[in-house]
């Protein structure tokens, strides 16, 4: 079967054609392409639909986990637990900024952070715990706020695959990326809510947070040549934030159909033996940013069938982070994290977004059935 994508942004930009093209005529005719109009008001949509009260855009996901780091102030030295089973990103700035990642391992039913394991980590220099809520749906966060506030520790939450997930706190549901001090995101195009290019975004209900991270983001400055700390350039820019406007009404539409998409992978892949298909934690829904099998044995024959019948797939990630030659000198080794080490070596992600067809997850489910009978 011809025409199977991993994720199909053709199909969905023709449903929003007219009305980017219209949010492009108006920048372009504007030429305010930076900082310009449909920055801050797509800055205030988000903060409507998340409920929170400060939304910073910039440059790319990974510059909000770095101005997230230095809006807290830290010293080379001080440690940030998180996870090695995530992308590079998210240890990057930690590294690039003379801080030490303290790996956690994961839970093998959401790849998330294990938070049992997390205070036994907990030393004199940590600062921060970081959590990734992957795949589209959040860490634990009740239990990491419990433990961080009872630890005196920050939390910024990494919510790149996570757009829209919501997450039960004992005082209400809140959104992801929204619980700690700071959230962070990615507007990537395959992001549930992505750009037509690079774009990221910073939340905070934090006042004093907010202004900082507005202030690195913009050189370290809230006034034209006046440097108030040391800073970065990374703006999100006004033809993204146009079309992020356009998208972000669609929001939970598209997540809903991810997971309609899902429910469909699941009843076809059921009675599949050796297959274990993503579990949905209570404390969160899952927007699926990714639908991440395991594959608990002959990973490789079914890579070999999808390859044999043109399907996409990802294996996200195939080296957890800790066992990488450009983090050698913290000092881990192959065993050090087994769950997230053997999670490298099963998962499986298959064709994921709003225009999946029945037919077409018939043909990649029976695909997958077919190499492992």
């Amino acid at each position: 079967m011809d025409g199977i994508k991993m994720v199909d942004l053709g199909k969905q930009y023709r449903e929003i054609k007219e009305e980017v093209l219209l949010s492009f005529d108006a920048v372009l005719n504007s030429s305010a392409f930076v900082k310009g109009p449909p920055v801050a008001d797509f800055e205030k949509a988000m903060e409507k639909y998340l409920d929170t009260k400060q939304v910073i855009g910039c440059g790319n996901g990974t510059d909000a986990l770095q101005i997230a780091l230095m809006a807290l102030e830290l010293k080379p030295g001080d440690e940030v637990i998180t996870t090695p089973f995530t992308f590079v990103a998210t240890v990057e700035v930690i590294a690039l900024l003379g801080l030490v990642p303290v790996f956690a391992d994961i839970d093998p039913a959401t790849f998330n952070l294990d938070t049992g394991k997390i205070e036994a980590l907990i030393g004199p220099r940590t600062k921060v715990i970081l959590p990734v809520h992957l795949f589209g749906q959040s860490a634990n966060m009740q239990d990491l706020m419990d433990l961080a506030n009872s630890h005196g520790l920050y939390v910024i939450e990494d919510n790149a695959q996570s757009m829209g997930a919501e997450v039960r706190m004992r005082d209400g549901d809140r959104k992801a990326g929204t619980v700690g001090h700071i959230g962070t995101t990615s507007f990537f195009p395959s992001k549930n809510l992505g750009a037509y290019g690079d774009g990221g975004a910073l939340f905070t209900s934090d006042e004093k947070l907010g202004d900082a991270i507005r202030q690195i983001a913009n050189h370290g400055s809230s006034k034209r040549y006046h440097y108030e700390r040391v800073g970065v350039n990374s703006r999100l820019d006004s033809l993204q934030a146009a079309v992020l406007l356009v998208k972000l009404k669609r929001l939970n539409t598209y997540n809903e159909k991810r997971q309609r998409a899902a429910g469909i992978y699941d009843q076809l892949l059921s009675e599949v033996e050796g297959v274990i298909r993503p579990f949905r934690a209570e404390h969160t829904t899952h927007v699926f940013h990714q639908y991440t099998l395991r594959i608990e044995s002959e990973r490789d024959r079914v890579v070999e069938a999808l390859k044999e019948r043109r399907i996409p797939f990802g294996i996200y990630y195939p080296i957890p982070l800790h066992l990488h030659r450009a983090y050698d000198r913290f000092g881990y080794r192959r065993g050090d994290l087994p769950v997230s080490e053997k999670m490298a070596e099963e998962v499986l992600s298959l064709p994921m977004h709003t225009h999946l067809t029945v037919e077409q997850q018939e043909y990649i489910a029976a695909t997958v059935k077919k190499a492992l009978d």
